[in-house]
């Protein structure tokens, strides 16, 4: 069963308006696409927030518009850092063969082996652009790290990539390496300048 978030029309534009409804806890957003006229719309924060954290921030779900289901994604929002909530969104309604780009979130998984030697894990890309419709872009990709040994490394190439979507990406770029231990060398200026004086002294004699 698809995830339906109730939204409202927005006919309202006024500032103080806009105002008053995220007081409420609501959010102003602005559903568009191909084959529907842009609406202005609002929607309960809480239920959004919910929505979201259920079918993931590429994910398709359903806005449910005066009692029609439209097919979205959300493409866009802003947030307010200081008082922590989200005062705007864009949606996109789309139909599931729709082609979308989106970044999608590497998950490393497992213990690289070389880390636990004292390796250094540097990762390139915590995010990968794909393409594929609507319904099939992965909420993350997955990559095994548990046979990763010092001065090892993994390209996109090395990604799972799934028939049902494009992983739009250089083969040859890499995408996370294990770098040798860091050695600091330590000179202690006290012996280095008592072994100078020493040489020095020897040659005057």
């Amino acid at each position: 069963m698809a995830t339906v978030l109730q939204v409202k029309e927005r006919k309202e534009f006024r500032h103080s308006f806009l105002t008053s409804i995220r007081q409420e806890g609501n959010v102003p957003a602005v559903v568009y696409g191909k084959k529907m006229e842009s609406k202005s719309i609002f929607f309960s924060e809480a239920d959004f927030i919910k929505t979201i954290k259920e079918v993931g921030r590429n994910g398709v779900f359903s806005l449910d518009l005066d009692g029609k289901k439209h097919d979205v994604v959300l493409t866009d929002y802003q947030a307010n850092p200081l008082k922590n909530n989200i005062v705007h969104a864009d949606f996109l309604s789309i139909d599931k063969t729709t082609e979308l780009t989106a970044d999608v979130t590497v998950n490393l998984v497992g213990d690289a082996p070389g880390v636990k030697e004292g390796g250094v894990l540097q990762q390139s890309f915590h995010e990968v652009s794909v393409t594929a419709t609507a319904d099939k872009i992965p909420q993350s990709i997955d990559v095994d790290i548990s046979k990763l040994q010092v001065g090892d490394n993994l390209t996109i190439a090395d990604l799972k990539s799934a028939s049902s979507y494009i992983i739009n990406h250089e083969e040859d770029e890499v995408l996370l390496s294990i770098l040798p231990p860091r050695v600091e060398e330590v000179v202690d200026s006290g012996e280095v300048q008592g072994s100078q004086e020493t040489d020095a002294k020897e040659k005057e004699e």
